[in-house]
Order: C-alpha cells, then sequence, then structure tokens
C-alpha cells in the first residue's frame, strides 16, 4: 500500500502500509516509511511541495513568508509578515559578541567551506543557547547572514572588506550588503539568491542531511548541535555537493554545441562515469525546480556560458540516459542549473555553492525539528533508534 502522509491521507494504527523483506536490509532505509513530515514531501511528478504548496508557486516569494510557512502551516498575513521579518531583524542584530571570532583562528583556505559552516553553527551555539527549540531555530536563522559572508570573507583571506550587518535589510540582502555588493550587481545576486534559498529550503523528511539532524535532536540535543550535524552530513559529495561537482561538469564539457555535448556524454557513460544534474531519488519526471532555474537564467544571465551550457544538457542529455534501461530517471533535477547561475552573479569558487545550499537548508530542517519536539502532545518525537539485525556473528567463546 502506498501512503502519502504530507497530503492528509489518515493511516491507523492497526493498518500495514509497509512491509519488510530481507532485500530492504543494508539499503539505507531507501524508501522505509519511519514517520510523518508536515513541512513538506516530493511528488513523483510534480516535484516537491511545501505544506502543500508546489514550490514554484511560492518561488518569487520573500524567503521570510516561506519560512513563516513552514514553520506556522500557512502563509502569514501582512501584519503576521512583517511582525515575522522584525524578530528576525531583532534577532540577527543580536549576535553575541565574539561568537563567530573562532573563525578568525582558521587558516584562510583551509578545509572545505561546509566545514566551516559546521564550526559556526556549533560556535554560535556555544555562544548562547537557549534550550527553547523555537527561540534557538529563530536565533539562527536570523544570525545564518552573518555566519555565511564571515566564511566567505574570512576564508577567502578578505576580513577587511567584511560590511557591518543591517538585518533590517532582509536575510538574504544582509548577506549580499555584508558581502559589500552593491547597485546592479546586488539586485542581480539578490535575486538568485532568494530564488535559490526558497526552492532548496526543504525536501520532505527523509534526505540524508534532514533525517541526519532530526535524529541528534530527538536525543534532545540542541538546535545547534543538531543542525552542525545536519550541515556535515550535507557537505558529502553524494548528497550537498551535488551543485559543485555539476558545475565542475559543466566546466569540463566547455561547449554548448548539441553534437559535441553528445559526444561527450555517451563517452562518460561508456567510462561509466557519472553524469552530474540528472535523475533523483524520488523523482521520475523533470525536477520542476530545474526548470524554474532555466527560466531564471533566461531572465538574469542568458548569454553566461555555463548557463548556456546547462540549458543544452537539459535537451541533450535526456533522450541519451533513456537509452539505458537501468536509468529509472533520465530528467534534469535542481542542481542542473543552479551552480551556473551562482557562477553567473559572481560566486566563482564552486566548493562554496554547498554552503548556499546548506543555509537554505537550515529553515526546513529547523522547522522540522520543532514539530518533531511538540509531537505527541508535547513529549516529542522518541530517540531514533532503528533495528540492525546481526550478521555474520556466530557464537562464540574464549577458550
Amino acid at each position: 500500500m502506498s501512503v502519502t502522509p504530507d497530503v492528509g491521507e489518515h493511516v491507523s494504527d492497526e493498518e500495514t502500509i509497509f512491509s519488510i523483506s530481507e532485500g530492504h536490509l543494508d539499503s539505507g532505509l531507501r524508501g522505509i516509511p519511519v514517520g510523518t513530515c508536515r513541512t513538506s514531501y516530493v511528488d513523483t511528478i510534480d516535484g516537491v511541495h511545501y505544506v502543500g504548496y508546489p514550490v514554484g508557486d511560492l518561488a518569487n516569494l520573500e524567503e521570510e513568508d516561506v519560512i513563516f510557512l513552514l514553520m506556522h502551516k500557512r502563509l502569514p498575513d501582512s501584519d503576521e509578515s512583517a511582525e515575522f521579518r522584525k524578530e528576525l531583524a531583532y534577532r540577527g542584530e543580536r549576535m553575541p559578541t565574539g561568537a563567530l571570532r573562532v573563525l578568525e583562528h582558521l587558516t584562510p583556505g583551509s578545509g572545505h567551506p561546509m566545514d566551516w559552516l559546521s564550526i559556526g553553527i556549533m560556535a554560535m551555539g556555544a555562544a548562547e543557547t537557549t534550550g527553547d527549540v523555537r527561540v534557538d531555530s529563530m536565533n539562527l536563522i536570523a544570525r545564518m547572514p552573518e555566519l555565511m559572508a564571515r566564511i566567505f570573507l574570512l576564508r577567502g583571506g578578505n576580513p577587511e572588506k567584511l560590511r557591518p550587518r543591517n538585518t533590517e535589510l532582509g536575510l538574504v540582502e544582509n548577506f549580499v550588503h555584508m558581502l559589500g555588493v552593491d547597485a546592479d550587481e546586488a539586485e542581480r545576486m539578490n535575486r538568485v539568491l532568494r530564488f535559490f534559498f526558497i526552492l532548496h529550503m526543504d525536501h520532505g523528511g527523509g534526505n540524508l542531511s534532514t533525517f541526519s539532524g532530526k535524529a541528534v535532536a530527538s536525543g534532545w540535543a540542541s538546535v545547534y548541535a543538531s543542525l552542525s550535524s545536519a550541515m556535515n552530513a550535507l557537505s558529502g559529495p553524494l548528497h550537498g555537493r551535488a551543485n559543485q561537482a555539476c558545475l565542475e561538469f559543466i566546466q569540463r564539457i566547455g561547449t554548448s554545441d548539441p553534437d559535441e555535448i553528445e559526444q561527450f556524454v555517451r563517452a562518460e557513460l561508456a567510462a561509466k562515469r557519472p553524469i552530474y544534474g540528472f535523475g533523483h531519488g524520488v523523482l521520475r519526471a523533470e525536477d520542476p525546480r530545474a526548470k524554474l532555474l532555466i527560466e531564471l537564467g533566461s531572465e538574469v544571465c542568458p548569454d553566461d556560458e555555463y548557463y548556456k551550457i546547462a540549458k543544452a544538457l537539459r535537451e541533450v542529455v535526456p533522450p541519451i540516459l533513456k537509452e539505458h534501461p537501468k536509468i529509472s530517471n533520465p530528467y534534469p533535477n535542481v542542481d542542473l542549473a543552479s551552480g551556473s547561475l551562482l557562477h553567473a552573479i559572481g560566486f566563482r569558487k564552486p566548493n562554496y555553492y554547498t554552503t548556499f545550499f546548506g543555509w537554505a537548508r537550515v529553515a526546513g530542517i529547523c522547522a522540522q525539528i520543532l514539530d518533531e519536539r511538540n509531537a505527541r502532545g508535547g513529549r516529542g518525537v522518541p530517540i531514533y533508534r532503528p533495528k540492525y539485525i546481526a550478521k555474520d556473528q556466530p557464537h562464540r567463546r574464549l577458550d
């Protein structure tokens, strides 16, 4: 039986919704139901929905209103929207003094930017953790723009370029301001980052980073410890680094000529190397977010070299992948164009792209942790404890 509790279908306590067979063991829990999610779900054809809304309906809203939606399960009215922004600005302005000083002692260029993101979140938690899940979540969401700006400038060896925060500008705009970007360049950067932020904000409850963050939170760890764990999960090349890998793949192709792209892709397949930007663990159609980003690119950077390659890949690759029966989804995913757009607006180092993904996902994971902590009449979801079956362990004794 197929059950989608996200869209309101009721499941009784006695109803069997999934049967475990031996073939499901050692499969990374793929497709095995373990809980419910109130913030978002992924339809196999129509893609990600936030609290019932297709993400395309929300893509041009302000990011703060979409965060409100995930936390409150409804969009705010004008007064609520203004008050929510005011609260975020207030909390962002009150970053504890020295909370991110640890980043100043890391060697510029060291590690991956995701390492800095995880360290920064833990540092903010060490500076101030209240134990109230909503308060800590709102503080973290409000202070992420400053953490992001400091990562970019401190890790890049340019601390002198950091501007003082201006939280009244809003989340994305404050980040762009602190980077020192102005005028038309700032407007274009704000446009793309707001769009990116909303499209990546949540993705159901079972993706690795969200699941990891919720699992840590189920032991009543702090929001900061939980989100730092989620960012560590996101940092892996099989999860959050896909947008980085996709732009690097586009850079290797180096041409938007369809014939040359086809030749390149067929050679990669013959060598059993991955084709980045295609396929999805749940979707069986083109990711609507990929289409939305391609359309955004036609607005903000239609002549950009890498954007044109991504756009050509969208047309050329699916027919080639369809020739392989084992490929269940030959269609573009969200990573196909996201990296090329970030590059076009001025972010030229792909290894930073996953930090944008992580920043966006903070809001969704915090909202899900808040839901799980308030579940079962306030008792919370029990501590995560999946069962593992013993294998290759015959009973033995020391002589």
